[in-house]
């Protein structure tokens, strides 16, 4: 009867509550977190790594060769174009000039004497006393040895050229970053190999930055767009660049533009050789990102964990962009307002019910936060209202 009743009753509601907190305790715990819109950091900008170099960077080679006398300058030093930076030893050649100046003295005698045979052969000519043929040989003479003549002063001004290089000149304003040479080292003439560089010179007052953009965002880019540039070693700075010139083509192997951006420097703050972060405004409409951790690699595909409002699970197929290291660009199927579960266990399956909550916000270099959740937000709001 009546307590058979009230038996039925409290088992029913003790089952009913063990269901329950069954069901609490096979809900999984997930954290989730917004797609980045625009860029890993939210900020619109595309990051592309490279080198800074200088405005001109170039190799000084020796063009004569012999044994270094003396060297002026050393690394660090800003020299000016023209300055005298080594001098080069060469006896050899100077045996080779003192040869084409003898040579040039006898050529000159000998075509002197040619000419004065020829003007006495002209007048024997008017009383005829010689052929014209004879007359006409001296004068071939004379020709022949005006030429060898013009030779040997072309090969004297051509070896005292060569030994005017036994003075390396600064080609430009700029710094030198490299000294390969001691005094007595020898060296050959031209540009055979680095070895034989005696110095290496860079300018530095203007930098510049060969940055190679991803096919997807290369019709973007634009001569004069500005850059943002910064260094991990320089937290908070930014210093600005331009885009002086592209390739104008797509480099079919690794499909980037190149593309060659001018940095000022004349406060020397930035240095040659530095590794420094890229940042042009291209993302404007372009693919979401996630943290690479929130992809699920299934047989039918990579999918992404997404939370609905119910707190079930939605797994979202998806087609991959780039891959940026720590994040990872999504194509398709993905919406800036989806909940993406990070770090998803691999038994996460459609229609799960989880217990979902807002990642914590990534830190900055400088200990805030780069980024906030729809969650965080909206949590912020509510603390400030009380």
């Amino acid at each position: 009867g009546l307590g058979g009743l009230r038996v039925l009753g409290l088992r029913s509601a003790q089952a009913e509550a063990l269901r329950q907190l069954s069901g609490q305790q096979q809900k999984v715990f997930v954290m989730w977190a917004l797609p980045a819109a625009g860029g890993s950091d939210g900020s619109g900008q595309v990051l592309l790594p490279g080198t800074l170099i200088g405005g001109r960077d170039t190799a000084v080679y020796a063009r004569s060769s012999g044994y270094v006398r003396r060297w002026l300058r050393d690394i660090g030093a800003h020299v000016h174009r023209g300055e005298l930076i080594a001098e080069i030893e060469t006896p050899e050649l100077e045996q080779q000039v003192a040869q084409s100046r003898a040579t040039l003295r006898q050529a000159t005698v000998n075509l002197d004497l040619a000419r004065q045979t020829l003007a006495r052969w002209q007048t024997l000519r008017k009383d005829d006393l010689v052929t014209q043929q004879d007359v006409d040989e001296r004068a071939s003479s004379v020709e022949q040895l005006a030429a060898a003549q013009s030779a040997a002063r072309a090969d004297l001004a051509r070896q005292e050229a060569l030994a005017g290089f036994e003075h390396v000149e600064a080609p430009f304003d700029g710094v030198i970053t490299r000294r390969n040479v001691e005094i007595g080292s020898l060296v050959n003439s031209g540009n055979g190999g680095s070895a034989q560089a005696l110095f290496q010179l860079d300018s530095t007052d203007r930098l510049r930055l060969e940055i190679y953009v991803p096919q997807a965002y290369a019709p973007r880019v634009k001569v004069g767009m500005p850059v943002d540039i910064t260094q991990a070693e320089r937290p908070g700075q930014h210093f600005a660049g331009t885009v002086a010139r592209t390739a104008g083509a797509i480099d079919s192997a690794t499909r980037t533009l190149q593309v060659e951006v001018e940095v000022p420097n004349r406060d020397g703050r930035l240095l040659p050789g530095s590794y420094v972060q890229a940042g042009l405004g291209l993302r404007g409409g372009m693919a979401l990102t996630v943290p690479a951790n929130a992809l699920l690699f299934r047989a039918e595909g990579p999918r992404l964990a997404v939370v609905d409002e119910q707190g079930r699970i939605r797994l979202a197929q998806v087609a991959l962009g780039r891959d940026l290291g720590k994040t990872i660009e999504i194509a398709i199927g993905l919406q800036a307002q989806d909940h993406v579960v990070l770090n998803p266990p691999d038994a996460l399956a459609e229609g799960d019910l989880v217990d979902a909550r807002p990642a914590p916000p990534p830190k900055t270099s400088d200990d805030k936060p780069a980024a906030r959740t729809a969650a965080g937000a909206d949590k912020a709001t509510a603390d400030k209202s009380k």
